[in-house]
């Protein structure tokens, strides 16, 4: 089994597995009074759907070798845990900046300018759900 698209629509599908199984503990509603679950449960059978095409497109298009890089997994899991340190010792801001361009140094070409805008755009969203939605993100 070493096809990248195969192995991709199978890790989705385990993930939508888990979050959508996980999801039934909880009450789910209906759409006019949701519970709990609801939203994770639709959420996560989308992601199945998603899935799912692409289990069916790994079958129609050509084989993609399955490569592994420890440096981008090790790039990745760096990003993610100092935003969650950053956020926490400083801010969320600082957080989404070093995550942002911690993780772009495990692009196949670096650009500083491309980071930078998919840093704004992160920043914007988090304002927005602090802004708009009220949620009690330490941005500042």
């Amino acid at each position: 089994m070493n096809d990248r698209n195969l192995v991709r629509g199978l890790f989705l599908l385990a993930i939508a597995l888990g979050f959508g199984l996980g999801s039934l503990n909880y009450k789910i509603g209906d759409l006019s009074h949701a519970g709990p679950g609801l939203f994770p449960l639709m959420v996560s059978g989308l992601l199945a759907l998603i899935a799912l095409a692409t289990l069916v497109r790994a079958r129609l298009v050509a084989r993609l070798p399955l490569e592994f890089n420890p440096r981008n997994i090790g790039l990745l899991l760096l990003a993610l845990a100092g935003f969650a340190f950053v956020s926490h010792w400083v801010n969320m801001t600082a957080g989404i900046v070093f995550m942002v361009f911690t993780a772009g140094l495990a692009a196949s070409s670096y650009s500083w300018k491309r980071n930078a805008l998919v840093a704004a755009g992160l920043l914007v969203v988090a304002f927005g759900f602090q802004k708009l939605l009220g949620l009690n993100l330490p941005l500042l």
